[in-house]
């Protein structure tokens, strides 16, 4: 094959076996049928295998840790996915410019321990940390736990390489936090999803580590009183609070019962909220602030009960019983997931009328709903233990009843797992015109031929 005699026979895999981890799906809605895997292990072998496939009309479905929700790293017959997993270098660490570069295949688990042990910090926090990839991290925007205070993965890249859809190198691994030469060329394919481009290697923001770390998690009566606690919060313990997940009394519940975890308070409530604050004094100074910030939620009737934990053990579980709750899930039959971005003053109201349209139709729905509360992203989750009693399109059905509901309060129908296949028709629906036609107009101007990604986003 020519691919092998331009890059070796290690680096092109055909047989079925092989190639059986490459067409998988995180949420098994996609079955993958590409009839090649492409391994490169240097920038310049991507550049080759793109070119080469280019010049045969194969098209490419770039790959990272697969571990996306909408399947953004399915692939369809005669195309080939190039994995980026042998590229998986940390390939600097600047601790006086506070920089770090890497390698695009590079596990994030592995970038945040090789950042602490320089003594710095990488704060990208998600649950897939120990097999998603920096390159998917970045195709995908990734958001995550600590977005409030550090932004989501387009705050924290600096530079970009990335092979372009007809080989060439974009070399623009600038470690720079000014540079104001024209257009932030590394903002198109930050969240593009593979469809403009390769990402190869990346220079990324580090961060001093907090001196002190607190974390506290409460019980609350309703979403109303979580978001009035925000508010609190950002008063009380500015510049200091890093987390702020929203949890209903049904996910942690549930989540308790499956993991067989004991809950954290006695009597159960109808919402929780997780927090951390965590800055530059140490863990006494934090736990004095944090605990006037709840005495003062409990004058103005916020918070119904609360603890603050009393060992990194104890916060370890708390923050376990949240990531838990995906895995909860599965346990209630079939679920459909919904990502999405509200406006902090639209969601009790989105989560009330969801809700009530919802199980007027479909009484044996059971909803389940947590997520970042700080940047207005909710995983609004529906599940049903028996299909039967709905037929084979339930998933459509509720789908259009949340993302309607979405559009009438100015939401986003993706706040952090993006497009891919799952959502293009919704990008849409939801994009206006003008919007689309931008959207457009960059997608043809940098991949022509439609080789990235196809059938992904646009």
């Amino acid at each position: 094959m020519h691919l092998r005699r331009l890059c070796g026979d290690d680096r092109v895999l055909t047989d079925r076996v092989d190639l059986e981890p490459y067409l998988t799906d995180e949420r098994d809605y996609f079955r993958g049928a590409a009839e090649m895997v492409l391994l490169p292990r240097t920038t310049e072998e991507v550049s080759i295998l793109v070119r080469a496939c280019a010049a045969r009309g194969v098209r490419i479905v770039p790959q990272g840790g697969n571990t996306g929700l909408v399947g953004g790293a399915a692939s369809a017959e005669g195309e080939a996915v190039l994995s980026l997993r042998r590229m998986n270098r940390i390939v600097d660490i600047d601790c006086e410019s506070m920089t770090m570069t890497v390698e695009a295949g590079a596990i994030l688990a592995n970038v945040c321990k090789a950042a602490e042990a320089r003594g710095c910090l990488f704060p990208l926090s998600l649950g897939s940390s120990g097999s998603c990839q920096i390159g998917g991290n970045i195709a995908t925007n990734a958001g995550g736990s600590n977005v409030l205070r550090y932004g989501s993965m387009r705050e924290l890249v600096l530079g970009l390489e990335v092979v372009l859809p007809d080989g060439r190198i974009w070399n623009g691994m600038r470690a720079l936090y000014k540079d104001n030469t024209g257009y932030a060329l590394r903002h198109l394919f930050v969240g593009s999803e593979g469809t403009l481009g390769v990402v190869t290697k990346a220079v990324l923001k580090l961060f001093d580590p907090p001196k002190g770390t607190t974390t506290a998690f409460c019980g609350l009566r309703s979403v109303e009183a979580a978001i009035a606690l925000f508010s609190l919060a950002r008063r009380k313990v500015p510049g200091l609070l890093s987390a702020f997940e929203l949890i209903s009394g049904f996910s942690l519940e549930e989540t308790c019962r499956h993991s067989g975890v004991a809950p954290p308070f006695k009597e159960e409530h109808a919402w929780y909220v997780l927090l951390t604050v965590s800055g530059g004094v140490d863990d006494a100074v934090l736990r004095d602030l944090s605990e006037d910030f709840l005495g003062a939620s409990f004058e103005q009737g916020l918070v119904d009960d609360a603890i603050i934990a009393e060992s990194l053990a104890q916060s370890q579980t708390l923050w376990a019983l949240r990531e838990a709750i995906p895995e909860a899930e599965k346990m209630l039959g079939q679920t459909t997931k919904h990502d999405i971005a509200l406006p902090l003053s639209k969601i009790a109201p989105f989560l009330a009328e969801a809700e009530s349209r919802l199980l007027a139709t479909f009484p044996d729905l059971m909803i389940s709903v947590f997520g970042h509360l700080g940047d207005g992203n909710l995983h609004y989750n529906v599940c049903l233990p028996e299909v039967g009693s709905m037929g084979g399109d339930w998933r459509d059905s509720v789908a259009d009843v949340v993302y309607s509901i979405v559009g009438q309060y100015n939401g986003s129908v993706s706040a952090e797992h993006g497009i891919g296949k799952l959502k293009g028709m919704l990008l849409r629906q939801h994009k206006t015109a003008v919007e689309l036609d931008l959207l457009e107009r960059i997608k043809a101007s940098i991949d022509p031929d439609g080789q990235l990604n196809p059938g992904k986003m646009l």
